[in-house]
Order: structure tokens, then sequence, then C-alpha cells
């Protein structure tokens, strides 16, 4: 009798041990890697610009400048991003008057790793263009359009990124009247642009 008590006690404590030697034996978690998520949520970047102004007449011979910008990502293919740029003609320019033009625009940009350390972005952008020293009407106007580029990871945190861009909006030509009403025209500035992204 007593040795039948032993052993079902045996039995009852070895029962309730296997569920938590097994539990044990399970693996943690795979921590997240690289390829799921990046490192830093946000990249802000510096570049030299250099960009068209086809929506002023005969000052086709491009105007230099800088972007600047910040992009919060959201996993590794997928980020939002806004920019600020600026241009003006470089010393010693033949374009006539004194145009320039600055953006401010934002929209979604898409990362694809390509080979080894080079990156590819995609973007599109929506927002404000505003064209001075020329006395365009209007001298703002709403903008858009799209880009992309490449990146060359120095760095986990550092690229030199090179980009380029395809940007619309609307302006009267220079030699309308208010007869015309000064009926805006669409027009497309292409721009380019190399420089540094830093992430954080």
């Amino acid at each position: 009798m007593k040795s039948k008590f032993v052993l079902s006690v045996s039995i009852a404590i070895a029962a309730a041990i296997m569920p938590l030697a097994a539990a044990a034996q399970v693996s943690p978690d795979k921590p997240k890697t690289e390829k799921d998520e990046p490192a830093y949520k946000y990249e802000g970047f510096a570049m030299f610009g250099y960009t068209s102004l086809n929506q002023v007449n005969q000052s086709r011979y491009g105007l230099m400048g800088a972007k600047f910008g910040a992009t919060r990502d959201f996993g590794r293919h997928f980020g939002l991003t806004g920019i600020a740029d600026y241009y003006k003609p470089g010393t010693g320019s033949p374009n006539p008057g004194d145009p320039s033009v600055y953006d401010i625009l934002a929209g979604p940009e898409l990362h694809v790793p390509l080979v080894g350390k080079v990156d590819g972005i995609i973007h599109g952008l929506m927002g404000y263009e505003h064209t001075g020293g020329e006395a365009m009407r209007p001298s703002g106007s709403f903008a858009g359009g799209f880009g992309g580029g490449l990146d060359y990871n120095v760095t986990p945190r550092i690229a030199i990124r090179a980009s380029g861009d395809r940007i619309g909006a609307s302006f009267s030509l220079s030699n309308n009247t208010p007869q015309l009403a000064y009926s805006p025209h669409l027009h497309w500035n292409a721009r380019g642009e190399i420089g540094f992204v830093v992430r954080f």
C-alpha cells in the first residue's frame, strides 16, 4: 500500500515537471535583424543642387542652390519625406534678370536595397513653388512631381546620395497681359542633387 502511494506521488510530480522542462527548451523569439527593420527611424539630408527654370523665358541656363530635408521611415521600405530647396543663378551666369526659385514639398518615399551598400529611393512630392526676381504672375503655385536616386551607405548611419526630381508648377508666360488674365501654363523643371544623408 505504501509503495503504491509513493509510486502515485512520483508519477504526479513527474507529470507536473515535464511541461515546465519542455517549455524551458523552446527557443526564445528571434531578435529582429537589419533586414526586418532599420536601426534608425529618421534621415536628415543636405545636398548641392542644380535646376532649370523653364517658366521664365530665356532663363534656361540653370540655377544652383541647396536642398535640405528629412525622412521618417516606417519599416525598411517605406517613409514620408519633406524637403525645402532654394536656387539662384551662379556667379557670371548668362541668365537675364535675377531669377530664383524655392520649393517646399512632401510625400511618400520607397527604399529598395539594390546591391551591396547601394540602395535605391523613389518618391512622389507635392507642395508649393515660388518664383522670384522675374515678376511672374502668379509668383507662387501648387507644385508636384516625382524623382528618386541612389544611396551609397558609407556606414549604417551615413550615406552619400545622388538624386534627381522632375517638378511641375503653373506660372504665366512672361509676356502675358492682364487681358489674358495672366493665364498659367504648366512647366516642368528638372533638377539634380548630390550630398550627404545622416540617419538617427
